[in-house]
C-alpha cells in the first residue's frame, strides 16, 4: 500500500494528528491530488466503458493546472483571452446593464444568486458556469489552454506574493489603492475581518482601467455602497480589491482541508458542501476565497466582476473533483433544496434538475456534470 501523509493522519486520528502550520496544508493538498489521480487511473477503463462510447478519455481530457505552474506565456494568453470577452457583445438583451460578454456572466450569476447558493445545485451549477467560461475563451477568444486554478493552500499568509495577485503583468492584478474603511462583515454579519491595505481601484496588473458595469449588490467591504438592483442597473466603475489575510490564514489550513476531504465533513455530499460553504454566521473555505479578495470579489451576487473569481471557483471545483474520486458512493448525489438554505421553503433538489445559465449555454441536468470525463459535455481533469 502506498504510504501517504493523508493515510498516516487518518490512521493516527485526524483531530490529534492534523498539522496546524499553514505550510503543511499545501503538502496535504498535494497528497490528496496523488490519491485522486490513483483512483482516476484505477477506474479509467470501467469509467470509459460506462460513458457509452464517449470520446473523452484520460489521454485527451483537458488539463486544468495551478496558475503558478503556467509559464508566463501561458498566463498572458489566458489574460489576453479574458480581455477579449470585454470586446464581445452581450448575448442577452434582457440584461441591459451588460455592456459586453464579460458582463453576461456577472448578470446570470447575480440573477440566480438565491437559487445557486446553499442549494442542491451549488457545486454543479458553478462547475457548469466555469466550464462555459473556459469554452468561450477557447472557442471565441483563441485561448489554447484550460481554466487554471488558484491554489488557496499556497501564499495564504501573504497573498501579495501569490502569482495570482502579485500585480505583475502575468497576474490577475494586485491590491487596490488605499481606501479607508472599517474592514468587512461576513458570515451574515456575525464575523468582522480587518481591512487590508487596499479597498480602492486595482492599481497594478493587466486589468487596470478595465470597466465593470453591474452591481455591487452586497459587498462585504464596509464603505463600498451597494447599488442594487437588478440586471438593468448600469453602474460603470473600476474593479476594487482589498487583499486581506485574515480569512485566508485562518481558513486555508490543513485541518480544514482534511476535514472536508477525508474527515467527518467528507461523509456525504450534504456534509461536504455544508462545511465548504459554512452554516449561518460562520466562515468556511468557499467564503474565505471571496473575502480574501475583498472589494468586488466579496460580493456574493456580483463577485464575478473580479477575474480571479474563475480561478477561485476552479479550485473549489478541484476540491469537489477530489472528493468525488475519494467518495465514489456519494459522487453522483445531491443534497438540499432549490432555494438558499431552504428560504423560502422549497422542494428537495434532484439529479434531474436543470442547470439553467440562460443564454450562456443550454440547460442540462445536474447528473450530466457529475463526471468530468463524461464527455456530455465535460472532458477535463485537474493536476
Amino acid at each position: 500500500m502506498r504510504f501517504s501523509l493523508v493515510s498516516a493522519l487518518i490512521g493516527a486520528g485526524l483531530a490529534a494528528a492534523a498539522p496546524t502550520n499553514n505550510s503543511d496544508a499545501n503538502a496535504v493538498m498535494a497528497d490528496l491530488q496523488k490519491q485522486a489521480e490513483a483512483k482516476l487511473q484505477s477506474n479509467a477503463a470501467p469509467a470509459s466503458a460506462a460513458r457509452g462510447g464517449s470520446t473523452c478519455t484520460l489521454a485527451n481530457a483537458g488539463i486544468r493546472r495551478d496558475w503558478e505552474s503556467l509559464s508566463k506565456t501561458e498566463r498572458k494568453d489566458y489574460i489576453r483571452a479574458v480581455k477579449c470577452l470585454w470586446k464581445l457583445p452581450s448575448v442577452d438583451p434582457d440584461f441591459s446593464a451588460a455592456q459586453n460578454h464579460f458582463d453576461d456572466y456577472v448578470a446570470v450569476h447575480m440573477n440566480q444568486t438565491n437559487i445557486i447558493h446553499g442549494t442542491a445545485n451549488f457545486l454543479t451549477w458553478h462547475r457548469y458556469l466555469i466550464w462555459l467560461w473556459e469554452q468561450k475563451l477557447r472557442s471565441q477568444c483563441g485561448y489554447k489552454g484550460y481554466l487554471p486554478y488558484w491554489n488557496w493552500f499556497k501564499y495564504q499568509d501573504d497573498l501579495n506574493k501569490s502569482p495570482v495577485f502579485d500585480g505583475s503583468d502575468t497576474s490577475l492584478g494586485g491590491d487596490g489603492a488605499y481606501f479607508a474603511h472599517n474592514g468587512s462583515l461576513v458570515g451574515a454579519g456575525h464575523i468582522w475581518l480587518p481591512s487590508g491595505a487596499g479597498g480602492g481601484c486595482v492599481k497594478s496588473g493587466p486589468f487596470v482601467n478595465f470597466t465593470i458595469n453591474i452591481g455591487p449588490v452586497q459587498p462585504a467591504m464596509q464603505g463600498y455602497t451597494p447599488v442594487f438592483t437588478d440586471v438593468k442597473h448600469y453602474n460603470p466603475r473600476c474593479q476594487r480589491r482589498d487583499l486581506t489575510m485574515a480569512a485566508s490564514t485562518s481558513t486555508f489550513t490543513a485541518s480544514n482541508l482534511l476535514n472536508l476531504t477525508v474527515g467527518p465533513a467528507s461523509a456525504t455530499v450534504g456534509t461536504f458542501q455544508d462545511e465548504l460553504q459554512g452554516s449561518y454566521g460562520t466562515l468556511r473555505i468557499h467564503g474565505a476565497g471571496h473575502y480574501s479578495m475583498g472589494g468586488d470579489g466579496s460580493d456574493v451576487y456580483t463577485s464575478l466582476n473580479d477575474p480571479a473569481f474563475y480561478l477561485h471557483h476552479a479550485m473549489l471545483d478541484r476540491l469537489y473533483w477530489i472528493w468525488q474520486l475519494l467518495h465514489p458512493d456519494e459522487a453522483n448525489t445531491v443534497n438540499g433544496t432549490i432555494t438558499f438554505r431552504d428560504t423560502p421553503p422549497s422542494r428537495v433538489g434532484t439529479v434531474d434538475d436543470l442547470l439553467d445559465l440562460g443564454k450562456l449555454g443550454p440547460a442540462i441536468p445536474i447528473k450530466s456534470v457529475f463526471n468530468t470525463l463524461g464527455g456530455t459535455p465535460l472532458c477535463y481533469i485537474y493536476v
